[in-house]
């Protein structure tokens, strides 16, 4: 059967195969400066072969080491040889080279290439593979007459980059193939894939797609797409870039080949006139001062959910024992608490309120709200902060979304419905996450993950939105190369490396091969969510200082003189010291009252103006669905003198 086998592919592809026999594995002295890609191709076998017989080499070469070097690939290793009538060349794979990069020094086309190297299909390209250069002499001669002509019609919603992945070619050469349709991408457009398109009309059309798709119809005369000129703003990168523009970064890389160096503050970028670059701009921090005369006395409204009711009629449990019990009662009360603080600092600095607090009586999924606002003629508050749930708190905003009253809510998740009234304290988490691959971009760094396999989740996350990352292979049980790792880094930036995951023993090895590599590389870990085996004893907590170990975070660390100051007061006032949900109370309460005072509304002052209170950041933005969300982050790090410090 394996010799059936290898007859198949040899009248296929045109290659002899041969087969390494079972030998005894021969030895190798690890010199300095090694790598295991060059004792494989030394060898004439691949970094598997090697790793299989010495498996502690996946953690690092050693000088002076032994390594044992199998004669044969171990497995059936297949060594490609072309018929001798072709003549070839080789090379080796190097960092951040691509098959179209491959293609156009060696002037070889894409399917030539694959024919020569069948495991491109299925592997890809792999730093230190070695490639088949078949000759272009012989390409020009053959390759035309034998390759098929290859067309796809444009679906709808379809990108240029969908259908270039689709066909494992890039968008430039789909572009060069069609030069039509460099503007634009019309929906029923037919375009030449592979192959050159025969003279005639007269011709047999392949659509060599995975599903089957029915023709369409003639094509429709879309009008070109029209373009303008964007400057790119401080702060911008790449993937904000393209988001706002509405295309992948790959499309916008296309249109604009100076970004492939890099995003430049102030670069002049081509835009489609119909995206969305221009609605959202990075806001500049502010500290706001006192603007409103004193006799401009704003309406400010708290909805807080003490539940009296349900304390008053608690027959069983006195209310010292409630209040030991009921932990979203003891919530209240410090956010509460923290809110009496903001009131009392407005007042030192002569801001005049009229400040309302009502008992919202809340459940997850019921309130008293609607009678609160009805009885007391709340329609007409310049803002409100609470309820607590969200259910709660979009129930509110739409009562008041006729008057346009900003409903605040300062502590549920950006999940629900969106009203135009409604303002989101707490960042989402994506938002989150993506604060810190936007930071990592503008500082030029080059981004690689080291991800569980157990984290599909967090993989399928960074393959979709952060397609710029490189992904660490894992060995065969699922633990780190760290020479794979450290092929990944590039010397004149600094690396990131993304690590995710509870295993001890990979936090433990990926930190080992980041340490080994300071010597010549500058390297940063980061992780994107809290996680707990890093405040384990089997952790050492001095290695996360050194490798300054960065993380997302919504709230802060915060020890300036202003926070002190707060922390100092509310200590003396409460006789404890505030809990992060008494800051939280404070810094939305005088935040709020901040905005108002500026003679401008609420949501003048969330369209234009980004501020952060001690621990917290509100820095809003308008969404597509209607309110806005916060996107207020703070990027941390483990600092050497054993702190946490805000990020520069």
């Amino acid at each position: 059967m394996m010799k059936y086998f290898f007859a198949i592919c040899m009248t296929a592809l045109l290659f002899n195969y041969g087969v390494f026999s079972q030998e005894k594995p021969t030895t190798h002295k690890v010199q300095k400066g090694e790598t295991i890609s060059q004792i494989a191709i030394k060898y004439n076998v691949t970094p598997f072969d090697i790793y299989q017989l010495n498996p502690d080499a996946q953690s690092g070469l050693k000088p002076n080491s032994v390594l044992l070097i199998p004669k044969s690939g171990g497995k059936a290793k297949t060594v490609l040889q072309v018929k001798p009538s072709v003549k070839t060349s080789s090379h080796e794979v190097m960092p951040k080279e691509t098959l179209y990069g491959i293609e156009k020094k060696y002037g070889v086309s894409d399917e030539a290439l694959k024919q020569a190297n069948p495991f491109l299909e299925k592997e890809g390209l792999q730093i230190g593979q070695t490639l088949v250069i078949p000759s272009n002499k012989v390409e020009k001669n053959n390759t035309a007459a034998q390759e098929k002509v290859v067309y796809h019609y444009v679906l709808p919603k379809e990108t240029k980059y969908s259908i270039a992945k689709q066909y494992g070619i890039t968008i430039a050469e789909l572009e060069r193939k069609n030069p039509e349709v460099i503007s634009s991408l019309p929906e029923g457009y037919k375009l030449l894939i592979k192959g050159t398109a025969p003279k005639s009309d007269k011709i047999t059309v392949a659509v060599a797609a995975k599903k089957e798709i029915a023709k369409p119809g003639p094509l429709k005369s879309d009008p070109a797409v029209n373009y303008v000129n964007y400057e790119v703003k401080p702060k911008e990168t790449l993937y904000s870039l393209s988001k706002m523009a509405g295309m992948t970064q790959e499309e916008l890389i296309t249109l604009n080949p100076a970004l492939s160096k890099g995003v430049v503050e102030g670069m002049i970028l081509k835009v489609p006139a119909n995206g969305t670059i221009s609605q959202e701009t990075k806001k500049e921090y502010a500290i706001l001062s006192k603007k409103m005369g004193s006799n401009n006395r704003k309406k400010l409204v708290l909805l807080l959910p003490f539940n009296m009711t349900k304390i008053e009629g608690d027959t069983v449990n006195s209310t010292a024992m409630r209040l030991k019990k009921d932990k979203f009662l003891n919530m209240t009360l410090d956010f509460y608490s923290g809110a009496l603080m903001a009131i009392d600092s407005a007042k030192q600095i002569g801001l005049s309120f009229d400040v309302k607090i009502f008992d919202s009586q809340e459940t997850k999924n019921t309130s008293n709200v609607a009678a609160l606002i009805k009885e007391n003629n709340l329609e007409d508050s310049d803002a409100m902060i609470g309820p607590f749930y969200q259910n709660n708190v979009e129930k509110t905003a739409e009562l008041l979304s006729v008057n346009q009253v900003p409903v605040i809510s300062p502590l549920s998740k950006d999940l629900g419905n969106s009203y135009s009234n409604l303002f989101q304290t707490i960042p989402t988490a994506a938002t989150v996450k993506n604060a810190v691959f936007d930071y990592m971009r503008s500082k030029d760094g080059n981004i690689v993950a080291v991800v569980d396999r157990k984290k599909e989740s967090v993989i399928q996350y960074i393959k979709e939105n952060h397609k710029d990352v490189k992904f660490s292979a894992l060995t065969a049980n699922g633990g780190i190369s760290a020479e794979n790792l450290k092929s990944l880094f590039v010397k004149d930036k600094i690396n990131y490396v993304v690590m995710e995951t509870a295993n001890t023993g990979m936090i433990k090895s990926t930190m080992a091969a980041m340490l080994s590599a300071m010597v010549t590389y500058k390297v940063q870990l980061v992780i994107l969510e809290p996680n707990e085996t890093l405040d384990t004893d089997e952790i050492n907590f001095v290695n996360l200082t050194k490798l300054k170990l960065m993380y997302p975070s919504v709230t802060r660390e915060n020890v300036s003189p202003e926070a002190l100051i707060f922390e100092k007061e509310y200590k003396k006032k409460n006789k404890i010291f505030p809990s992060a949900f008494a800051t939280r109370g404070f810094d939305i309460v005088f935040d709020t009252m901040m905005r108002l005072s500026q003679d401008k509304t609420y949501q003048e002052t969330a369209d234009t103006m980004a501020t952060q209170q001690v621990d917290n950041k509100f820095e809003y933005y308008k969404k597509e669905d209607g309110g806005y969300t916060n996107k207020g982050v703070h990027i941390l790090n483990y600092d050497t003198d054993l702190t946490i410090k805000e990020a520069n």
